[in-house]
């Protein structure tokens, strides 16, 4: 028996948010008393995982796996699940591993536990705590498969630094040709993507047009955040849909969440509830997201953004 984590990349380079499935996968083999193993794929970078806990690191490489295709993905991490007897799989949120999750659990007959955010709470039986409801409320369950696989909240653990020596593995597995594949259409170069980022930058139709959005890329640059937007700015083209947060967009789950210029519809804040601090920047005092707000500033955004960037500036040179 052991723990298994898969370990996701973009062109060759390890995603930020596999460090945190490391980290709780370690403390995971922990509870259990076992081991724990990550499987990547065409990752390049494979040594910086044994600063986070992993003594043993499978890595397939294959030019037709560059490419994400869900059942093929599954099936290569089921192979790795054969081959390494584990017991317990652990996955990010991300879209791709919840595309790949229902199959594999499918492909090795698990037990699939999505939206989780935290190491279980008893072992006998397997329970195990996550989010409900669009985030509005938490569920413990329990789970009586002899497999297990855990879907993790992205920064809902945390990064645990622990450096070790890491043995590498090379596994050549046979590719499964499958018809269904998932191109993601978002590109980015030189920005920090949403899926990545420990701070949002958000913004709505308060900011009257795409010509005055370098206010808010400026602020993002000066945090080193990601930008988004609300649904009716990527509708109207002010800005890309890859951008679109909320429950009708990219589900964000960052440290620091500040929503600009955005009304706070209910599907917007059912997307975003689970960053940690909620900062509100609107002049209509009587704005839903206010109540959902961590702090709040009731003010015009051409003018307290603008104030806010200058005082940062300030601030890093000061502590720089």
């Amino acid at each position: 028996m052991s723990v298994l984590t898969y370990i996701e990349s973009s062109n060759g380079k390890i995603k930020k948010n596999s460090f945190e499935l490391a980290s709780y996968s370690c403390e995971l083999a922990k509870l259990l008393n076992t081991d724990v193993v990550a499987l990547t794929i065409n990752s390049e970078d494979v040594n910086e995982l044994s600063n986070y806990g992993i003594t043993k690191i499978i890595k397939v490489n294959n030019d037709s796996l560059n490419k994400f295709k869900a059942s093929t993905f599954a099936d290569v991490i089921s192979k790795a699940v054969n081959h390494t007897n584990s017991n317990y799989i652990v996955l990010s949120s991300s879209l791709d591993s919840k595309y790949l999750a229902p199959l594999l659990a499918a492909g090795i007959n698990a037990a699939y536990v999505n939206n989780v955010i935290g190491l279980p709470s008893s072992l006998a039986p397997f329970t195990i705590k996550r989010t409900a409801f669009t985030n509005k409320a938490f569920s413990d369950s329990s789970i009586n498969s002899d497999k297990t696989i855990i879907g993790l909240s992205s920064n809902s653990f945390g990064l645990i630094e622990n450096s070790v020596q890491s043995e590498i593995e090379e596994l050549n597995v046979e590719v499964q040709n499958s018809d269904l594949t998932v191109n993601s259409s978002e590109k980015v170069s030189g920005q920090i993507s949403i899926a990545d980022a420990d701070i949002v930058v958000s913004a709505g139709r308060g900011m009257k047009g795409p010509e005055n959005w370098n206010l808010i890329e400026d602020l993002a640059g000066t945090l080193g955040a990601a930008t988004a937007c609300s649904k009716p700015v990527s509708d109207m083209g002010w800005r890309p849909h890859s951008e679109h947060v909320g429950q009708t967009g990219k589900p964000v789950a960052t440290n620091l969440y500040i929503a600009i210029g955005i009304s706070g519809a209910i599907q917007h804040l059912a997307g975003i509830n689970s960053s940690k601090i909620k900062v509100v920047i609107n002049n209509d005092p009587e704005a839903p997201f206010f109540k959902a707000a961590d702090y709040g500033v009731v003010g015009d955004a051409f003018d307290v953004v603008p104030r806010l960037n200058e005082k940062l500036k300030e601030f890093k040179a000061q502590n720089s």
